[in-house]
């Protein structure tokens, strides 16, 4: 089990430390110095060893990074954390709106007269580093690579991980982790590669039907690999982790400690497999002009789950929508203003936890009521943890890891008598869920093609959400998976297998928050009379079966067709839920999916 460490920064450790990091950047010669949230293998979360960012500046988004330089220090954050980071980091960091304003521009606007800016090479990809220094030619502004400067004043810093690694079964993975390398493989050989090099901890743990611990609540080991075109791959992973492994790994696997990646990477003949947005900076020095960017070789054969794969998700869905339920009845059954947002979360966790193929949850539990509802990723602690107040909405975004599956679920929830502009944002939310859940589109469109149809019910009333509408989510791994999204940014299209999330929001800062959503995955469509039958579509089919909140619709505001989509989907709630709780609360979720 993964071993917990609180390294994020209280308020009063900003200015010491940043001044200890300015002391560093002094001695080494430089303007600045760039801490990423970010670690060796490129992945979105991090180890406690990793979370320099936190550590530094106590933000503690999954997202962002800040520049330092002798008289300003940046924290550069999406719209997802423009509320969160206003009431973790100390006054002597500057919150900067990102990606409206880049690095680059910033940097040629503090740094006027140029200067040498320090980054550690492990932990900036090849492509950013590329980009930046083409945006910066002739500023005067150098990126130079150097050592960690905040390892060397990080006193108390986490060793890094070193969790067991266990094999991941057939019955579950639904190919074989031979067969999955002999299929990339072939891949290389068709383009003429010879190799290609993986980093990132998930494609890892996917291609060689392992799971790990080193991350909390994401099941994957940190490692990397080299896939041969021959199908062999040399596995870089602390021996230590590997011991309950068995024969699991065959012949065709070969595994060597970490501190011999770099030197096997400079022996590879090229051309070389890399993902220029994931390969640190490091590694691509050492391969030079012997790199051909092609993208994470595993990256979409992960992403198009295959059939044991959905049918597990399928199943894993199920049992969690019951635990969900569970919490909701209990939850309805409390009066308002006796409950605090982390005793929802425990109690949750509790439901969840009588499954045995409960492994962990899958994120930290989001539990927001009133105002701390408007703060997208919202973390309780002991300082902020608030009643549920008669009028509040109640944000409750939380997910399992499976044996079988990784689910994702939010609800919001009414707590007592809630006014009508809640219901009624509420019922705009709800009909962009609806919507994107009953869209049909022509194969080869991406997320960014389709994702505004879940905002179309809040841009009508001028309103909108700060981040995406969904994003991929994996097999018994990461709850945050790509390349798929539903994202203005995201150009992947959509295939059958990707499991993605469809979740539309609402936030209004200091007030409320409203967020719905339920985890879908692509499929063929089956032929519509009268449809063109040359034109291949697709649609979803529905994983979360969980009740949402009737008291919050405004039943007048959502049309024919979208009330029958929902009183639709109640009643598979209750078909396919009911069976599996008490009669209490299957009496409960009667009620709650009764039509509308």
């Amino acid at each position: 089990m993964y071993q917990s460490f609180e390294v994020t920064a209280r308020p009063e450790q900003g200015p010491p430390r940043l001044e200890q990091l300015r002391a560093q950047m002094r001695a080494e010669g430089l303007s600045g110095f760039l801490v990423p949230r970010a670690d060796a293998h490129q992945g979105e979360y991090v180890a406690a060893h990793d979370e320099r960012l936190a550590w530094l500046t106590g933000f503690t988004g999954s997202a962002g990074f800040c520049a330092v330089l002798m008289d300003v220090a940046g924290v550069f954050i999406d719209g997802r954390y423009r509320t969160q980071v206003k009431a973790q980091v100390a006054d002597v960091y500057t919150p900067v709106p990102w990606p409206d304003v880049t690095l680059t521009a910033w940097l040629k606007e503090q740094l006027p007269q140029g200067g040498r800016v320090g980054f550690d090479p492990w932990l900036h990809a090849a492509g950013q580093i590329r980009t930046a220094t083409g945006e910066l030619k002739g500023s005067g502004i150098e990126l130079v690579p150097c050592d960690n400067l905040v390892d060397r004043i990080w006193q108390d810093q986490p060793p890094p991980p070193m969790e067991a690694v266990k094999a991941h079964p057939m019955e579950f993975a639904g190919e074989s982790a031979p067969d999955k390398a002999a299929r990339l493989a072939e891949d290389l050989r068709k383009a003429g590669q010879q190799a290609a090099v993986i980093t990132l901890p998930d494609s890892i743990m996917w291609l060689l039907n392992i799971r790990g611990a080193d991350i909390p609540r994401n099941p994957v080991a940190h490692g990397f690999a080299i896939l041969h075109a021959d199908g062999r791959v040399d596995l870089f992973m602390a021996a230590q982790k590997l011991t309950g492994l068995g024969d699991h790994l065959d012949a065709s696997v070969t595994q060597h400690e970490p501190d011999g990646f770099l030197d096997a990477v400079a022996a590879l003949t090229g051309p070389v497999r890399v993902d220029l947005n994931t390969l640190p900076q490091i590694v691509a020095d050492r391969l030079g002009d012997r790199m051909s960017d092609g993208g994470d070789p595993c990256a979409l054969p992960k992403a198009r789950k295959n059939a044991a794969e959905i049918a597990g998700a399928a199943e894993a869905h199920l049992r969690d929508g019951a635990a969900m339920v569970e919490l909701l009845a209990w939850l309805d059954a409390q009066a308002p203003g006796s409950l605090t947002e982390t005793q929802v979360v425990t109690r949750l966790e509790q439901c969840r936890r009588r499954d045995n193929g409960l492994q962990e949850i899958s994120f930290e539990t989001i539990s927001g009521t009133g105002p701390n509802g408007a703060i997208m990723h919202y973390r309780v602690t002991e300082e902020t943890d608030s009643r549920l107040e008669n009028g509040h909405l109640l944000v409750l975004d939380s997910g399992g890891q499976y044996l079988d599956g990784t689910t994702d679920v939010t609800r919001t929830i009414a707590i007592g008598a809630v006014g009508d502009e809640e219901k009624a944002c509420f019922t705009r939310v709800l009909k962009g869920m609806i919507a994107m859940s009953m869209l049909r589109w022509p194969v080869g469109l991406a997320g960014r093609d389709i994702e505004c149809v879940a905002r179309l019910p809040l841009w009508l009333a001028g309103q909108d959400f700060n981040h995406g509408v969904g994003h991929g989510v994996g097999a018994y791994l990461s709850v945050h998976e790509g390349p798929q999204r539903l994202a203005r940014t995201s150009h992947v299209p959509l295939e059958p297998g990707m499991i993605l999330s469809n979740e539309p929001g609402y936030y209004r800062e200091g007030a409320f928050g409203i967020r719905i959503e339920n985890l879908v995955v692509v499929q063929e469509a089956a032929p519509l009379p009268g449809g063109d039958g040359e034109r291949a579509m697709l649609d979803w089919r529905t994983l979360t079966y969980v009740p949402i909140d009737r008291r919050l619709i405004v039943a007048d505001m959502l049309t024919a067709e979208e009330r029958r989509w929902l009183n639709a989907y109640h009643a598979d709630v209750a078909a396919k839920i009911g069976p599996r709780l008490g009669a209490e609360t299957r009496m409960w979720l009667d009620a709650a999916t009764a039509p509308l």
